[in-house]
């Protein structure tokens, strides 16, 4: 019998400094009663420091998830790192991982598909397992949002937090583990969320500072209807192709954006929100964590054989869900 990749371990880790609704009221036109009502975004956490990047807090996690699993650094044989907000252009993030974990000589990466990263990385990972090429793969999501929102931008200020999440992808021969996955893109939704400098098309000049184009962009509402739409269709279309009604599904574990657009999905699914992992209110949008990080929260609420929907939407546009079944 093939073997499937199962998530075998998860840890999450966010830094210590909390940024409330009330304290973005002091910085820009905002109000908690406007935030909390848009967003369903009550605080979210900042990673402060002279030179920490998202490799810090993703390390963080892989060194809680090795501990928590009984597994040593030498037995991983390849990590892939999902970020939009990689410490340096090169070398790749999960590079500076590895060397801060201890893990040695092996195959490391980053993958960038923005929000729906953690979903590429995931099916990307499990790839590896299912083959048989590797026995011990982990993933990780971890963004560092703080460093590329712009505090004076109202609109997007809000929405992000910095955090990161770790899981461990072993085989197993049991009807466990990831059974389907979904990824998609459409680039011609480039516009209406990007970071337009810092990268090969536009340096960094005085004049791409003075634009405020490293931060980032998002045109709201194109976004918000658009992920509305694809992340309630890739989750039907998932749970529809693996025979899946929404009784059949244990959770829905959505990337925390918005909570009007989990509510979407999850009404296109058949699910309550009692089925519905959220803690949003608590990290806002961490990007390629958010879904690592809910997985760790809601660990003891889960069963094994338990099914789980996971969905994510992002910049680029990209898209995705992947159908597993819990295995621990």
């Amino acid at each position: 019998m093939n073997s499937k990749a199962a998530i075998t371990g998860v840890y999450g880790y966010v830094p210590d400094y909390i940024l409330t609704n009330a304290e973005l009221e002091k910085m820009v036109d905002t109000s908690d009663e406007w935030i909390t009502s848009r967003t369903g975004i009550k605080e979210r956490h900042i990673l402060k420091g002279e030179g920490l990047g998202t490799s810090h807090m993703a390390a963080k996690a892989v060194e809680g998830l090795l501990a928590k699993t009984g597994t040593e650094p030498a037995e991983i044989e390849l990590l892939i790192c999902a970020t939009t907000t990689p410490d340096y252009v090169f070398p790749s993030t999960a590079n500076l991982i590895c060397d801060m974990t201890g893990i040695r000589a092996v195959g490391s990466f980053d993958i960038q598909a923005a929000c729906s990263g953690f979903l590429y990385a995931l099916t990307i990972g499990s790839q590896f397992i299912e083959t048989g090429k590797y026995k011990k793969v982990v993933v990780v999501g971890a963004d560092k949002m703080s460093a590329i929102v712009d505090y004076t931008d109202r609109t997007t200020c809000v929405l992000f937090g910095d955090g990161a999440g770790a899981v461990l992808l072993e085989p197993t021969t049991e009807d466990n583990g990831i059974i389907d996955s979904i990824i998609r893109s459409d680039g011609s939704g480039q516009n209406h969320l990007v970071q337009k400098a810092g990268g090969s098309r536009y340096p960094p000049t005085h004049e791409t500072i003075d634009k405020r184009w490293h931060y980032v962009y998002q045109d709201g509402p194109s976004v918000f209807k658009f992920a509305v739409k694809n992340m309630a269709d890739v989750s039907a279309e998932i749970m529809e192709r693996n025979h899946l009604k929404g009784s059949d599904v244990a959770w829905l574990v959505p990337h925390q954006a918005n909570k009007r657009i989990i509510e979407a999905t999850a009404n296109r699914m058949g699910l309550g929100m009692d089925r519905v992992m959220l803690n949003i209110h608590k990290y806002g949008n961490t990007t390629a964590a958010t879904i690592p990080l809910c997985l760790f929260d809601y660990e003891s609420q889960l069963n094994k054989g338990d099914n789980l929907i996971l969905a994510a939407f992002g910049g680029g546009f990209t898209w995705g869900a992947i159908y597993l079944k819990w295995a621990i």
